[in-house]
């Protein structure tokens, strides 16, 4: 059986430049956390943004 990796869903894309860094993603992931979504902060480097993320379970 193959490994079966998580798909990740973004829910939010900030950008790294901002002058408050990673926290406006951060506290957008509290939020969702807050309100059961599993999130989580992740850089993209490719783009220069902080993405918010959350992982599903895929289907087989």
């Amino acid at each position: 059986m193959p490994d079966q990796q998580p798909q990740r869903n973004v829910l939010e894309r900030f950008p790294a430049g901002g002058p408050r860094g990673s926290w406006p993603a951060e506290e957008y992931a509290a939020r969702q956390q807050a309100q059961g979504q599993p999130a989580r902060v992740v850089m993209d480097l490719r783009t220069d943004s902080f993405l918010v993320i959350a992982d599903t379970p895929t289907q087989d």
